[in-house]
């Protein structure tokens, strides 16, 4: 008799507990976290082609010498023997940073710093940056200033309802937001001997297909300007020792500008000058997916690569992201020129074909299109 109360007893807590369990997940309530936490994304099956299905090329020009380890933004600050500074484009100040090392500028929804040291002194910083935000820079290109990041997964974007916090620690692979990230970091340099660094996101989303939803396929998704606030915020925050929370808020609020840009038939026409409109037109053709393979500023000239994905099959063309094979969705290459206006305050952005001549497909129009988009 005492065993069976024994075991009446055991049952009756365990199912007590089962269904106090399942009556919190049913409430499941989503907890605030970080906005962003790609180190626990490693996990994850990695893409390693990216939408327009070319790569950069390695290069090892900036990398820190063996042994040496990473250069770090504290130690260029000791020896300047200098404090940790940011300022806003309005002049106001955050924390105890001085204005002269740091500052963010936008335009429309770009943003980007602008940083009193060489474009060699902070590859090795970014790399850093990179590393400890859980990414792995796979792509370097230093002759054209550009590093790009793996793809990986935002765990934060994750709910931690009841079970997740359980049994999430054991089973967290089970767990998948069904997106994926990556990051193009550009630097530029300007004639004052700082450097203007801007970082543009580029997402892909899982979404089921067939007439049973039974197949997974990889699409893009827009460009997120708060993703790439947040990383320029948390970059702020690296370079000048001041908090995260205080850089990001103030890369966010960083004060609009009216619009600088409108589509005018064959051109976009910019009303700014040759140096601003030439850095922003490299920021905007990181942002709309091309690749580029080299760059000409004496001339003015972008040489890229783009996949319209108009042009073929969103199945094909994404399968590519896994290593498909077909020459029909190979990356078209174009030739983007800007060049000033004379006797003018404008700058005028045109696209070319790859030999030179003017783009008068209806790839050319689009392409002028997005381009026009970017840079209002």
């Amino acid at each position: 008799m005492t065993n069976r109360k024994m075991m009446t007893s055991t049952a009756a807590r365990t199912l007590a507990l089962t269904a106090i369990a399942f009556s919190l997940a049913a409430c499941t309530t989503v907890f605030e976290s970080d906005k962003v936490d790609y180190k626990a994304s490693k996990k994850a099956a990695p893409l390693d082609i990216p939408p327009d299905l070319t790569q950069l090329q390695k290069d090892n020009r900036y990398a820190v010498p063996d042994g040496r380890g990473v250069a770090t933004a504290s130690g260029f600050q000791q020896q300047r023997g200098a404090t940790p500074a940011v300022a806003a484009a309005s002049g106001e100040q955050i924390g105890q940073v001085p204005t002269d090392t740091i500052r963010i500028e936008r335009n429309g929804n770009q943003r980007w710093l602008v940083v009193k040291e060489s474009p060699e002194q902070l590859w090795p910083q970014l790399l850093e940056f990179w590393h400890n935000s859980g990414f792995t820079v796979e792509t370097e290109s230093p002759q054209t200033g550009i590093m790009e990041t793996n793809w990986a997964e935002n765990r934060a974007k994750i709910p931690q309802d009841f079970i997740r916090r359980t049994i999430g620690k054991v089973f967290d692979s089970a767990y998948s937001t069904g997106e994926r990230d990556k990051f193009r970091t550009r630097l530029e340099r300007r004639p004052d001997g700082t450097t203007e660094v801007y970082i543009s996101h580029r997402g892909v989303e899982e979404v089921l297909t067939g007439p049973q939803k039974e197949t997974a396929t990889w699409t893009a998704r827009p460009n997120d300007p708060e993703l790439e606030a947040e990383f320029l915020g948390r970059l702020m925050a690296q370079l000048t020792g001041t908090k995260v929370k205080e850089a990001t808020a103030f890369v966010t609020n960083a004060p609009l500008e009216p619009q600088h840009a409108k589509l005018e038939g064959s051109k976009v026409v910019v009303d700014e000058g040759f140096d601003r409109a030439w850095r922003r037109v490299g920021l905007a053709l990181d942002r709309v997916g091309f690749t580029v393979e080299d760059r000409d500023r004496v001339q003015g000239i972008y040489f890229v690569r783009y996949v319209d994905p108009d042009a073929v099959k969103k199945e094909g063309f994404f399968s590519k992201l896994f290593g498909g094979e077909d020459k029909n969705k190979e990356a078209q290459k174009f030739r983007v020129i800007v060049s000033t206006v004379p006797n003018a305050t404008t700058t005028d952005v045109t696209v070319q074909t790859n030999d030179g001549k003017p783009e008068t497909s209806p790839t050319g129009a689009k392409i002028l299109k997005l381009l026009a988009d970017e840079l209002k």
